[in-house]
């Protein structure tokens, strides 16, 4: 008489997702993609912290300029061209490391997205799309993900707008001040605007106008059509994250 065989007990969900898991990742797999997650969040550190170095810079270069403008009376407000011209050019400096910045990051996103999350959740089934070919690809093709007027934008949506709105405050503030005469009207302003440098008024109220408009215009812009690295959680989501 055959034996009778007794039915195989049925596995768990968890145990099949963390089998499913292992053949999925196998430790030399997990320990080279840990490795190489490793190495690319230490460079995006390290572009990080050139980018904070060009925001140091300027904010040393502005507060230089505070000093000199508003404590020597014979300064002509003229130097503020000196300090929005090299404020617009480290802008510029900081805006092309952000674009190699961004793009390490998004091999960073792309690992904790497409990698950590199935670890984490132990689940293969989310494993989707060809982010390993995409990972590859980049690798072997560097590419940004940005243009450079969209790194501009973000930088000074970041911090550079307020540096700017600063800067036209106080050199309006040094005009006012140090003006021969009082302004009490628009020609006295005008006057007040053409004392010290030789420039015409027209000049310096068109790069004062320019500025402005070009600062919060582009602020607007990419708050509108760029979502920047982090987005706002709706209510919807916000159960998600419940401790």
């Amino acid at each position: 008489m055959a034996p009778v065989e007794e039915p195989a007990e049925p596995r768990s969900t968890s145990h099949t997702a963390a089998a499913d898991a292992g053949q999925r990742f196998d430790p030399g797999y997990v320990n080279a993609m840990s490795h190489f997650y490793r190495g690319e969040l230490g460079r995006i550190m390290a572009w990080r912290l050139r980018l904070d170095a060009t925001t140091n810079w300027a904010i040393t270069v502005t507060s230089t300029v505070f000093t000199v403008a508003f404590s020597i009376r014979d300064v002509p407000h003229g130097i503020f061209f000196f300090n929005i011209a090299v404020v617009w050019m480290l802008l510029w400096i900081e805006a092309r490391r952000y674009r190699f910045y961004d793009a390490f990051r998004a091999r960073v996103r792309l690992l904790e997205a497409h990698f950590l999350v199935p670890m984490v959740l132990q689940n293969t089934r989310i494993l989707q799309g060809d982010w390993q070919k995409m990972m590859c690809e980049d690798l072997l093709m560097p590419s940004f993900k940005i243009t450079r007027f969209e790194a501009l934008g973000r930088r000074l949506k970041r911090n550079y707008i307020y540096l700017f709105i600063l800067i036209l405050g106080a050199w309006t503030t040094k005009i006012f001040l140090h003006a021969p005469v009082p302004v009490t009207s628009w020609s006295t302003f005008f006057n007040a605007v053409a004392v010290g440098h030789g420039m015409p008024a027209w000049l310096v109220v068109g790069v004062f106008v320019a500025t402005f408009a070009g600062v919060i215009g582009t602020t607007l812009y990419i708050s509108r059509v760029s979502p920047g690295e982090f987005s706002e959680f709706g209510m919807r989501n916000r159960a998600m994250w419940r401790m």
